[in-house]
């Protein structure tokens, strides 16, 4: 069901952990030639390009890409009360955590006259993407929306794939979810053709400044390229999940937990890091028999005997660390006996999720914490999605005359370093009458 990787003998001096958990193949690079010609067909052409598109790979025949209001007042009136409660709490709880962390501008007084303030302001317009492939990831509308709305965005536009079932439109769930926090600009576009849409421009949607949101490889890819016209969250790739677990563990939780992952798509990945063999053998065990009592069996299967999952074995926890911080996992539990301090050494993770009470599936859904996160080992250098990507910096400078007597001298001698004497006098310039 699942492969083992041990690296116990492995000179820990060496040895590269990184490359040692291989992931699923992803290439973006390749994806980019095909998604091209589409960016540009939807550039030039516009909503014309997106319907011909959404007939070729949606397989649908759609007449207009804009959601109506009413449809999306209907999915809400007819949405399931638990659902919708659900939901509710799932807002209530991201916009608790998104709110505390929300910065304020900082005002800096560097002598009599002279003051630099950093202004955080919020982006004017952001498209918001949610997929709609295996699974209508409502969660998503939740997880986008609330801290773009939170950090005060003015703008706010989403789309998700036309789906058979609705006649052209999203899934219900998608536009109930819309109409529950007030985003009342959805379109019925998917795929690479809506990275262009938000990008460039394409009938009633106009031209955006960030694009956030996860997607198959061609939305990846397509995000990669009008990188630069537009900012992006990041390129997400397949889900993953890393457990670091000893002995203590429950080995019901832990295949559960793997499970929970698999089954988003066949390329996710589920990998379990591990000193103890008992716990091992008892995981393999379980997921023997949890996965054969699963809806999504076959995708399941896929993803687990998939060379991007296995249960590596370590020496001891310590070596599980140094395992779990080089493969930077987008979801990253720790089910030890001393699972805070083990928790507090992680440096790498998009989220890390502590103990055998908080399962990946609840950061999915309610704990106040966001799900769209760093794949691919990216979480070395990068974040998840927060109040902060839907902010800039700016510098406000306001200096006094006599401030800027005080420091006029060292400008013009800086400006003559660099060969750039025009700097100088456009400070000299001001105290020559």
């Amino acid at each position: 069901m699942i492969r083992r990787i041990d690296l116990r003998g492995a000179d820990r001096a060496s040895v590269d952990y990184r490359a040692a958990v291989p992931r699923a193949e992803f290439d973006v690079e390749a994806a980019t030639h095909l998604v091209a010609p589409v960016l540009h067909a939807v550039k030039t052409r516009g909503v014309e390009a997106i319907l011909e598109y959404s007939a070729e790979f949606d397989r649908i025949e759609i007449d207009d890409i804009a959601v109506p209001r009413e449809a999306m007042t209907r999915a809400l009136e007819e949405l399931d009360p638990q659902v919708r409660a659900a939901l509710e709490e799932s807002i209530r709880r991201l916009r608790i955590t998104c709110e505390a962390e929300l910065e304020h501008d900082v005002v800096t007084r560097l002598g009599e006259g002279a003051v630099v303030t950093h202004r955080k302001v919020p982006i004017n317009r952001v498209g918001l993407y949610v997929p709609g492939g295996l699974a209508p990831l409502v969660s998503s509308v939740v997880m986008n929306v609330v801290p773009a709305q939170v950090a005060g965005v003015r703008s706010i536009a989403l789309s998700s794939p036309p789906q058979k079932n609705t006649g052209g439109l999203p899934e219900p769930t998608i536009m109930a979810a819309c109409e529950l926090l007030g985003v009342h600009e959805l379109y019925s576009v998917g795929g690479a053709q809506a990275i262009a849409m938000f990008a460039y421009g394409a009938g009633p949607c106009r031209p955006v400044n960030l694009i956030t949101g996860p997607g198959s490889i061609y939305v990846v890819a397509a995000k990669r390229l009008v990188r630069g016209t537009v900012a992006i969250d990041s390129e997400a790739g397949p889900t993953e999940i890393a457990i670091l677990a000893d002995d203590s563990a429950d080995a019901a939780y832990v295949a559960a937990d793997l499970i929970s992952q698999a089954e988003h798509d066949p390329l996710a990945a589920s990998v379990l890091v591990t000193d103890s063999e008992t716990l091992a053998d008892d995981v393999v065990a379980e997921l023997d028999k949890q996965v054969f009592a699963t809806r999504h069996t076959g995708r399941i299967q896929q993803a687990l005997t998939g060379p991007q999952s296995g249960i590596v074995m370590v020496h001891d926890m310590e070596q599980g660390l140094e395992v779990v911080n080089a493969y930077a996992a987008e979801h990253l539990e720790i089910q030890t006996r001393d699972a805070s301090a083990h928790a507090a050494r992680i440096t790498n993770a998009g989220a890390v999720f502590v103990g055998p009470y908080a399962p990946v599936s609840l950061g999915d859904y309610c704990a106040g914490s966001n799900h769209v996160l760093p794949t691919a080992g990216c979480a070395c250098h990068s974040s998840g999605l927060s109040v902060r990507a839907f902010l800039k910096s700016m510098h406000v400078v306001d200096y006094s005359r006599e401030a800027l007597a005080e420091v006029a001298g060292h400008v013009v001698t800086l400006a003559e370093a660099e060969d750039l004497p025009g700097h100088g006098t456009a400070v000299s310039v001001r105290f020559e009458r």
